[in-house]
């Protein structure tokens, strides 16, 4: 990698981990009784959206794999679509796996569910971003002879 390249993905990184101590304090200022510890799920949501929002914006900008101007409009909404599917199917896997590690399954789903959507936030949505719904790259970034 280029230095620049690594300016500006630390640049992103320090910019979610802003976007995160965000979504701690700036709610109370506009939620009557907003604690992080008394309101989590309103906090796990929040954090999730600034987070989400954050990366699609900074993937916007940057642009860091240039496509082909020549792409239809059906071809773009096609890839969204894929990409939405993929991050629910993300949501579900990790819910599954926290399920497995000892959250409870039935008494609180809402809050393993939305915590699984943070991790799929933190994780899954940076790689969409970055790769699309391309199973071949994704392939070749995550096996062992990628």
């Amino acid at each position: 990698m280029r230095e620049a390249e690594i300016r500006r993905l630390l640049a992103a990184n320090l910019l979610c981990a802003l976007s995160i101590v965000l979504a701690a304090v700036a709610p109370a200022f506009f939620l009557d009784g907003f604690s992080v510890l008394g309101t989590h799920l309103t906090w796990l949501c929040v954090c999730s959206v600034c987070v989400a929002t954050l990366n699609i914006v900074l993937h916007l900008v940057l642009k860091p794999n240039q496509f082909p101007k020549r792409r239809s409009f059906a071809h773009k909404i096609s890839r969204f679509l894929k990409c939405c599917i993929y991050f629910f199917m993300s949501c579900i896997l990790f819910h599954a796996i926290i399920v497995l590690y000892g959250a409870p399954l039935i008494e609180l789903v809402t809050e393993t569910f939305l915590f699984a959507v943070l991790l799929s936030t933190f994780t899954t949505l940076q790689c969409l971003c970055l790769l699309g719904p391309n199973i071949q790259a994704w392939i070749r970034v995550f096996s062992k002879n990628g």
